[in-house]
């Protein structure tokens, strides 16, 4: 969530933001409560301190009546006062995080149609087989069985491309330690205070994305950000430290709501996928630096299995209530003939930090809130999709990109 207190004096450009990135919040609402809800406390404070005197004049001896009868009318304020602050406080909390994190300045504002291109690579060659068509001959993917066992978009993956996923997964693993993230599995469920936190969606929530756990407190993740985000909750970090880099291996649980309409045929938009996430733990000076890191190393990587893609920089109204600033990094599709999703990267400023209380000291011993950044390194479904339809040869066989080579014992196709 955004500090209240650069709300108050920001309110106008928290507003705009909001509006910007499509979200009905009221700030002028907001800030009516927290007025009322400061002068609440104001009262609470005094009488408490009334309390406190009152409580000092009974010891050493029988109080008298008129500080007995205080005692008693200062009990019954406060409980009146406490239930007063409780009420406007639930609803100035609920709208407080509904608000989104302020976009950065370079930003283009409008939908997703307005993002704005800023990078191309490689060729843009046509004419592949579907990634679905070119794996069900081989007998490589079997969504009848996975929907027979779980559900309609559920899948196995079979022999060489179960194979071809874990080198891609091992590959991704060597990258980003090389460029010195730790590695780390993960929790694949969170408690919903670490999911909100992270800026999902709370359960009840009909928008979200996430499955939720019956009778318990927890969510199955939809990307290692979650837990990753978690990991120092609450906790002081030591300005020397930063930054952290730590790269999360996960599954991925998605109920894929709200996707009518958009590409979905076979490997897209899946329940259930594993994915290698990077993320950052930054000092605030550092995060645009470091988001611009993170495009580079998704970039380099993708370069390096010999991908075309161009980099597009999203556009407010098509950000989450996270993210100040994203990229989108876009394969280009020889089947389609256009560019389609494969990784993204996000600076989420101190939004997410101050939801779980992440502080960093400084060496002249103030504190004040870190930055997080997150950057998908390889999203394995879409990362196959990718190698299938750019690897493929007319015979049915695939290539196997240089740099797994090695992880297949040298072979030059599958």
């Amino acid at each position: 969530m955004l500090d209240i207190r650069f709300i108050r004096e920001n309110a106008e450009k928290v507003q705009e933001s909001a509006k910007q990135k499509g979200y009905d919040v009221s700030i002028t609402k907001l800030l009516e409560l927290d007025d009322s809800r400061r002068g609440v406390q104001q009262q609470l404070d005094e009488l408490r301190e009334k309390r406190n005197a009152n409580a000092a004049k009974m010891k050493g001896g029988k109080p008298d009546e008129a500080t007995i009868e205080e005692g008693k009318q200062i009990k019954t304020e406060l409980a009146e006062y406490e239930k007063q602050f409780e009420s406007i406080d639930g609803e100035f909390q609920g709208l407080l995080s509904a608000v989104p994190n302020i976009t950065l300045e370079d930003v283009p504002l409008g939908g997703e149609e307005d993002s704005v291109e800023i990078k191309k690579i490689g060729e843009q060659k046509t004419g592949a087989v579907d990634h679905l068509d070119f794996a069900l001959k081989r007998d490589w993917v079997d969504f009848e069985r996975g929907a027979k066992v779980a559900g309609a978009k559920f899948y196995f993956l079979k022999d060489e491309l179960a194979l071809l996923e874990q080198a891609l997964i091992q590959y991704g693993i060597n990258f980003v330690t090389q460029k010195g993230f730790r590695f780390l599995t993960v929790p694949h469920m969170v408690n919903s205070q670490t999911a909100e936190g992270a800026g999902f969606a709370p359960k009840g929530d009909a928008s979200g994305n996430e499955y939720f756990v019956e009778d318990t407190n927890l969510t199955m993740i939809g990307t290692a950000e979650a837990p990753l985000t978690g990991y120092h909750a609450g906790e002081i970090l030591n300005e020397d430290e930063l930054p952290l880099l730590y790269a999360g291996l996960s599954p991925c649980y998605r109920k894929e709501a709200g996707t009518y309409g958009k590409h979905t045929r076979g490997l897209f938009r899946v329940h259930q996928f594993n994915k290698l996430e990077m993320y950052a733990f930054t000092l605030p000076e550092q995060s645009k630096e470091m988001h611009e890191r993170i495009l580079q190393l998704e970039e380099e990587l993708w370069q390096s299995l010999g991908i075309s893609y161009h980099v597009i920089n999203i556009a407010a109204g098509d950000l989450g209530s996270p993210a100040a600033k994203k990229y989108d990094l876009e394969y280009w599709s020889p089947v389609d003939g256009t560019y389609r999703e494969l990784t993204s990267c996000s600076n989420c400023t101190d939004f997410q930090a101050r939801n779980l209380n992440i502080r960093v000291r400084r060496k002249d011993g103030t504190v004040e809130v870190v930055h997080t950044l997150n950057g998908t390194a390889i999203s394995l479904a879409r990362g196959l999709i990718t190698i299938l339809e750019n690897y493929q040869n007319e015979d049915g066989t695939l290539n196997v990109p240089e740099a797994l080579k090695p992880y297949f014992g040298g072979r030059e196709r599958l």
